[in-house]
């Protein structure tokens, strides 16, 4: 029968692995379209070092078969949604990474409002909520062309699929959910304030009450010097006995 068929990587892996400068770069594109892992980012790179040297390769040549391949090449990239405009190799030359990782289906699900985050987008998709077409993805990597872009939806049988469903808030839903959030946040914290400043009222209130007038401090006074007087006088008497 023979030794199956040797599974190749579809992506290289950098030159040198430490490098800050890309460590730091791989960081924010996995901050900002969700990647799992850096593997995510290598494979779209490596991706569009193919579309890169094989542009570079047609640049050089001429003859028909040059120009079939010139026009596979452009067809692709532009069904891809990779360049919007007309295609050109110096176009694909100026392709960056996250051309091809704006087009995962994962941002896709994002872009279209159909997931608050990235990473939920890839919780939806991993968990089979998402069909493209009558195909369901369940790989987040999917690359999604133009003409899928309007196919990207949740499952019938899915629950995300009801538009009344919490997980599904439209971006100007969320808008409204936060700034009500945010309205009872301040008004929790203003009563909070009004609070503490009555209580602080109170204790003065409470603390003048207690303090005596000066009303109250002459009759003190005077209490004590008739009793010092009453003292004065009996003791003769006592004397006398």
């Amino acid at each position: 029968m023979g030794d199956p068929k040797r599974i190749r990587k579809k992506y290289e892996t950098p030159s040198h692995p430490w490098i800050k400068s890309r460590i730091e770069e791989e960081k924010l594109l996995a901050k900002e379209f969700g990647t799992r892992s850096k593997k995510e980012i290598w494979k779209a790179e490596t991706l569009l070092k193919k579309f890169k040297s094989q542009a570079k390769k047609l640049i050089a040549l001429s003859g028909k078969q040059a120009e079939l391949e010139t026009k596979h090449l452009f067809r692709r990239v532009k069904e891809l949604g990779l360049i919007s405009g007309e295609a050109s190799f110096d176009a694909i030359l100026g392709l960056k990474t996250e051309a091809v990782l704006s087009r995962r289906l994962q941002s896709i699900l994002f872009k279209k409002g159909l997931a608050r985050t990235q990473k939920q987008a890839r919780q939806f998709i991993v968990h089979g909520h998402v069909f493209v077409g009558n195909k369901k993805i369940t790989s987040p990597s999917y690359l999604v062309t133009i003409k899928e872009e309007s196919d990207v939806e949740f499952a019938v049988n899915s629950p995300m699929y009801n538009i009344d469903h919490p997980e599904r808030a439209s971006p100007e839903r969320l808008a409204e959910l936060n700034a009500a959030k945010e309205k009872a946040l301040k008004e929790a914290a203003e009563a909070e304030a009004k609070r503490l400043e009555a209580e602080e009222r109170a204790k003065r209130e409470g603390l003048e009450e207690q303090q005596p007038t000066e009303e109250e401090l002459k009759k003190v006074e005077e209490a004590a010097e008739s009793e010092e007087t009453e003292e004065k006088v009996e003791e003769p008497k006592g004397d006398e006995q």
